[in-house]
């Protein structure tokens, strides 16, 4: 007999990457089975505008991971673009009727659904319902009101929108890839997700996520979103600099900064030299010092930017910023904060048994969210059937990762019956 074994794979459609994931939940504790990182095509600025070129990616992307893991993935998590999100205060309340007076998973549904009745336009599609709280009885307070007992059952929580092309193109292309989306969600909800901790549990702060094109910035309360901009920049720039300085072909710019720089000058080798060709073919040695400076400058001209965003949209002192995106991993990024800007300022960590690098921090707290919901409803899912099941565990769990590389089928409004 083969057990359940509660499965989830999560996937992110970046500008420079797309990021796949699996996962297993396993005595509560959330293990990295395999990931792979495939270099993007038809996305522009996060949204998708060559369907077929990004089905190939992501294709390219699941049968990495497939191959990991000996199995086919046919059932994801989707990120979609937050382009234009809103984010709504919504509540409801309800009369529970069974006998036993005691909430079940149906009216933790039902609760929710005439929160956002009111609340949803026709241009927008929700992606998900965050809970702040729920009061039985008008009275207790508590995060999970499943089997308690109590005559009225209200809530209070945000809701998240998008425009409806933002989820359509996604799920889109992935059912073209052969995939089932069952569940959609932001990146801002993963990283948080991913990155929260004691400090970010009851308290004001953002998460900037600077990406290849774009930066997302987002406003939490409480671990809870309120407010997301994005702005045209990211890590590509710093790209487009070393490029234009040696004449470099793009490859080899993305290489060396990932490989070579530093994004902090003080820590580079004067001493030391990156040998290249550049694109007419001259050979070009390279300065560790000197590239550093050229990036640390380019990185504190982006911080700058996203930290001006981010005042924009809350104007006030916050407890925390967080700093994510593959990015942040730059060596000596972490000093760089410190050094340049508020005390407050960090990189964001991980702490999920198999991964530490950022670039999967929102396709990894997706899953986490995804669970979140599973527990509020009481309810056990794995995303494998058993013949899944049995073909996985007969295979060694090694963790393995690579970094070479239409809605109705979305389960119900906040994973229903």
């Amino acid at each position: 007999m083969i057990l359940l074994k509660n499965i989830f794979t999560s996937i992110d459609i970046g500008s420079d990457n797309v990021k796949v994931v699996t996962c297993e939940l396993y005595n509560n504790k959330l293990n990295l089975l395999a990931a792979s990182s495939i270099k993007s095509k038809g996305i522009k600025m996060g949204v998708i505008v060559n369907p077929n070129e990004a089905s190939s990616a992501v294709k390219q992307a699941l049968n990495e991971v497939e191959s990991m893991l000996g199995i086919k993935i046919d059932k994801v998590i989707a990120s979609v673009p937050s382009n234009f999100a809103e984010f709504t205060f919504i509540k409801g309340e309800i009369e529970i009727t069974n006998e036993e007076s005691i909430v079940t998973s149906k009216d933790i549904v039902e609760v929710m659904q005439i929160a956002m009745d009111s609340k949803l336009t026709a241009d927008k599609e929700m992606v998900t319902i965050l809970p702040i709280d729920f009061r039985l009885n008008d009275q207790d307070l508590v995060t999970n009101p499943l089997g308690r007992q109590t005559k009225t059952l209200s809530t209070r929580a945000i809701m998240v929108t998008t425009p409806k092309r933002n989820i359509y193109s996604v799920v889109s292309v992935l059912e073209d890839a052969g995939c089932d989306v069952i569940d959609i969600m932001i990146n801002s909800i993963g990283n948080i997700n991913s990155l929260k901790n004691k400090v970010t549990e009851n308290k004001i702060g953002a998460i900037i996520d600077i990406g290849a094109e774009t930066t997302n910035i987002a406003l939490y309360n409480k671990n809870i979103i309120v407010k997301n901009s994005i702005i045209n920049m990211g890590s590509k720039k710093i790209d487009d600099i070393i490029i234009k300085e040696y004449n470099l072909e793009p490859s080899d710019a993305k290489r060396i900064k990932e490989k070579f720089a530093l994004a902090h000058k003080k820590f580079a080798n004067v001493s030391d030299f990156y040998e290249v060709t550049n694109k007419f073919n001259e050979d070009v040695k390279i300065n560790q010092y000197e590239i550093s400076e050229l990036c640390m400058n380019k990185l504190v001209e982006m911080i700058d930017l996203s930290l001006k965003e981010l005042n924009n949209i809350c104007g006030k002192e916050l407890d925390y910023v967080i700093f994510t995106g593959g990015i942040s991993m730059m060596s000596h990024f972490d000093y760089l904060l410190k050094e340049e800007y508020d005390k407050n300022a960090s990189v964001g960590l991980m702490r999920i048994i198999g991964v530490r690098n950022n670039m999967y921090s929102a396709a990894i707290g997706n899953i986490i969210y995804f669970i979140s919901k599973l527990r509020l409803k009481g309810k056990n899912y794995s995303m494998l059937n058993s013949n899944d099941m049995e073909q996985l565990s007969n295979r060694r769990n090694n963790t393995s990762v690579s970094n070479n590389s239409m809605l109705g089928k979305v389960v119900d409004y906040f994973f229903g019956e």
